[in-house]
Order: C-alpha cells, then structure tokens, then sequence
C-alpha cells in the first residue's frame, strides 16, 4: 500500500468503528476503501471481519454501564449470535459473491420499518403480556433467539448493516431502553466477528496490513462511537438509524 492508501484505511477504520459502536453498518466505510486499494472482495470480507474485532470491543467497553444487569440475556444471545456467525463465515466462502446481493437490501430496508414502528410494536407486546397475564421475557424468547441467529448468519457473511438488524429485532421484542439494546448489540456484533474471523484463520487469506491499519483504527472509533452514542436520545438515536441504514440501502442496490 501507499502512504495515501495506508491513511485511507486507517481513517475507514476510525470512521468504521465509530458508527459501528453508534448503529452498525461500518463495512460500508472500510468495505469499497480496500477493495479500491486493489483486495479482491473474498480478501477485503475476511480481513475487514478480523481487523473490526478490536472496534466491536471498545465500543462494547464503552457500553459497559448500560451492559449492567444483562449477563444471563447476553450469554444467551450470544449462542444464538456464535452458531449464526460460524454459518455466515462458511457460506462466505461456499456461496458465489452475488448470492446474498438481492435479499440483503430487503432485510435492511425490513429492518428500518421495524425500528420506525418499534415504539408501537413495543407497547402493543407490552399490552399483548398485560392482557393474557405473563410479564415480558428478559431474554426475547425464541423468537428473538432465532431472529438473531439468522441475522448473524447474515451478520458472518458480510456484516454491514447487521447491527441496524440486531436493533430493530431487540427494539420489537424486548422491553427495555435502546441505549442498552444497543450494548447489546455491540456485544453480539464482536461475538460474531470473532467467530468469523477465527474461522476465516484457518481458511481463508487475510492482508495484514489492512487487518492492522483497520484494527487500530476501529479501536479508537469504538471509544469515539461509545461517547457520543450513550448521549443521543431514543428520538434521535433512531433517527440516525434510520438515515443510515437509508445510506446503506443506496449503496447496496448500486454495488
């Protein structure tokens, strides 16, 4: 790499990192910037897994007041978000590149619906648990299990847009604030990259360079994300959700 590309991926990474902490979708930042340093996408998908490792971490670090009291909903979801990502990784490299470019768009844009009617969902659950008798489950329930599962199979294969999933699947089914649905989401986003990428070690062949230059970078934007994310209100929070899975539609659709 150059000086320049070396720069460009590193900032991708803070950038990545950063609003990864925040919504999700940052391979959409470091994703086309290593792939315009001339990776082929197979080698920029398993380097950009490994190298975002670090900056799903510090984000969750960051998160760790709100992660307070959720142990027994994460070590759950966590299993889920594992079994999910390890058949993510696998079809990344049994599957023709194009085979998830179609339904993917779908999935986000399914996704922004929810989050736009969450507060509506959510209070028509609540009223559902009120009415038959039985309080809300702490942990979603299978469904919200297999819900997370299958968008961290999605989630293993590329990762963009999976937290904007993770979100609008927590926000339906579990009766709690975003800001802590979000720590969770930055908990089941590194347990799926981690998986990844330790599949992708034994199979797969990673540059180095740019796991590097984006591990560092998105070490620094977890932080950056964490600060920033915990002050946005629930309004405004989903609001960014929604303007950036918009962005992440657009840029899918044109790939």
């Amino acid at each position: 790499m150059s000086i320049w590309e070396i720069l460009a991926v590193f900032a991708a990474g803070v950038g990545a990192g950063t609003i990864n902490t925040i919504v999700g979708s940052g391979t959409l930042i470091t994703f086309p910037v290593l792939l315009a340093t001339g990776l082929p996408p197979v080698t920029a998908t398993v380097s950009n897994a490994l190298g975002l490792i670090p900056g799903s971490i510090s984000g969750a670090i960051g998160y760790r007041k709100e992660l307070v009291g959720q142990r027994r909903r994460i070590l759950k979801l966590s299993v889920g978000a594992a079994i999910g990502g390890l058949c993510g990784a696998t079809l990344l490299l049994a599957l023709p590149s194009t085979a998830f470019e179609t339904i993917v768009p779908v999935l986000v844009a399914l996704a922004l619906v929810l989050v736009i009617l969450q507060p509506r969902i959510s209070k028509a659950v609540q009223r559902r648990h009120e009415h038959i008798g039985a309080p809300p489950r702490a942990d979603g329930g299978p469904l919200l299990f297999m819900g997370l599962m299958l968008a961290s199979v999605y989630g293993g294969y590329f990762t963009a847009a999976q937290g904007i999933i993770y979100l609008s699947l927590m926000g339906m089914l579990l009766d709690d604030t975003m800001q802590r649905l979000n720590a969770v989401k930055n908990v089941l986003a590194a347990v799926v990259n981690t998986i990844a990428a330790l599949f992708f070690l034994f199979v797969a062949h990673f540059d180095w360079t740019a796991v590097v230059l984006i591990a560092a970078g998105s070490a620094i934007g977890g932080q950056i994300g964490a600060k920033v994310g915990r002050r946005l209100s629930p309004t405004v929070l989903r609001a960014l959700i929604v303007a950036v899975g918009t962005v992440a539609i657009v840029q899918l659709l044109l790939r």
